[in-house]
């Protein structure tokens, strides 16, 4: 199961180089998980300073 982003990410950049697969992209208001290539590592949540990352 794919981790998502809430609408609590501030946009912080402090996951995407942290993802492994390289499947976290900046969207329009946050940063957005391909749910299709996300291997669920759990590496992005454990670096978010807000917390917005969770299983999905």
């Amino acid at each position: 199961m794919a981790h998502v982003i809430s609408d609590e990410c501030i946009s912080c950049g402090a996951c995407p180089p942290e993802c492994p697969v390289d499947c976290i992209s900046e969207g329009d208001d946050k940063y957005v998980i391909d749910a299709d290539a996300c291997i669920d590592c759990g590496a992005c949540a454990a670096v978010c300073p807000v917390d917005a990352i969770s299983e999905q």
